[in-house]
């Protein structure tokens, strides 16, 4: 693949994915062509290989018994091992795209809005070439491919590991679809996860950089964000990330409710600490924004409140005291307006957030991240017997 110099600049947008050490390795391979990025047809493609084979072998293996229990370990109960194959691992290739589309489009918006002026926008393309550098590195995927192979020899020398058991035993130990999955369905879905680890660990950086700019908020902006609410978007890249994380593990929770006897009430803590860690990274970049707005806001209520106390004085000495006030320009300054529009403005700005979070943008972290966890939740609900209710009350 063609390389590009970590450049930024006007005219070209900050592109998360492409050219990272995962992209380069895909392009050499002929996984990513050299016009356009092939998304679906990657998507597709990792997930067919992680997942047929797995029921190839288990279809030629048949459903074998789990020792002592009587009961049948099968790969269809696996519900875990389905997710990652089927939804997780195309939906985090499929996030290139997000992406590739949102980003561009919120930095854009910077320089567009004027938070970040023409004074101020060497530093901005600055900080934006500093995180493109920091993105082509090399080490970063060192870390990722040695966390990933001592990943897999741990999990090739565990006695028996749970999530394999469908696949029964070879002549020498474990049989194909075993070792399928754990050389290849669990590493293709580590890489992607933890690639995505590091590139929203950019973004992160790449925000709290552009925090550190002095950046013209306005206090009184409408969407009571000193400007930034265009970054509601934002929670969208993460979205992907926050859905494979929970479903995965709300899968393999699903697993041992039907299978292994574990009641869905002894997992609440489980859902309810992973709920709340996946929010809080969904917020990470978007608080970083915080001492900025909280500085900008408590500056602006001294201003304003300053700015109409004088206002109300020159008021009240002309309507109420009938005193001779000298011409003031605070008067007549079409700007301020009556009585009303300056109280008005101290409103705007006592109403300000200090976050950048609102309705929307936790709507779009908390619904990603805790509707495979409310199915699984749902699970202990008998399904007609809860229609049948639900039915009932309508009626």
């Amino acid at each position: 693949m063609p390389q590009h110099p970590p450049t930024a600049s006007r005219d070209e947008p900050f592109l998360l994915v492409e050219d990272d050490g995962l992209s380069r390795l895909q392009g050499r391979v002929g996984l990513i062509p050299e016009k356009g990025r092939g998304i679906v047809r990657r998507a597709l493609i990792y997930a067919l290989l992680a997942w047929l084979p797995l029921v190839v072998a288990s279809w030629v293996t048949g459903t074998p018994s789990e020792q002592g229990t009587g009961t049948s370990e099968t790969l269809l109960g696996h519900f875990g091992i389905h997710i990652r194959c089927l939804v997780a691992i195309p939906l985090l290739v499929l996030a290139e795209g997000v992406a590739r589309k949102i980003l561009p489009l919120c930095l854009s918006e910077f320089k567009r809005s004027g938070l970040v002026d023409p004074a101020l926008a060497p530093r901005f393309d600055g900080v934006i070439a500093g995180v493109l550098r920091l993105k082509r590195r090399v080490f970063p995927w060192l870390v990722i491919a040695t966390l990933v192979t001592a990943w897999t020899v741990a999990f090739l020398f565990a006695p028996n590991p749970d999530e394999v058991q469908w696949a029964g035993s070879g002549s020498e130990g474990m049989a194909f679809g075993a070792w399928w999955f754990l050389l290849v369905t669990r590493p293709i879905f580590s890489v992607l996860l933890l690639a995505w680890v590091w590139r929203l660990t950019l973004v992160g950086i790449l925000l709290l950089r552009i925090a550190r700019l002095p950046l013209k908020l306005v206090v009184m902006h409408p969407d009571r964000m000193g400007g930034l609410g265009f970054l509601d978007r934002l929670p969208m890249v993460y979205a992907p990330f926050l859905f494979s994380v929970s479903a995965v593990l709300a899968g393999a929770w699903a697993h041992t409710v039907f299978y292994h006897g574990v009641t869905v009430p002894s997992l609440y803590v489980q859902v309810a600490t992973l709920l709340l860690i996946l929010i809080l990274i969904g917020l990470a970049p978007l608080l970083v924004f915080t001492p900025s707005l909280a500085h900008a806001k408590r500056q602006a209520l001294l201003d304003y409140g300053a700015l109409l106390s004088e206002h109300g004085r020159l008021v009240d000495a002309r309507w109420i005291q009938n005193a001779q006030v000298r011409e003031n320009p605070i008067l007549d300054a079409p700007e301020l307006g009556p009585v009303a529009d300056i109280q008005a403005m101290y409103q705007a700005v006592a109403a300000m957030r200090p976050v950048v979070v609102n309705r929307s943008i936790l709507l779009k972290i908390a619904l990603p991240a805790a509707l495979p966890l409310l199915i699984l939740i749902s699970t202990q609900w008998p399904l007609k017997s809860t229609l049948s209710k639900l039915l009932f009350t309508l009626i």
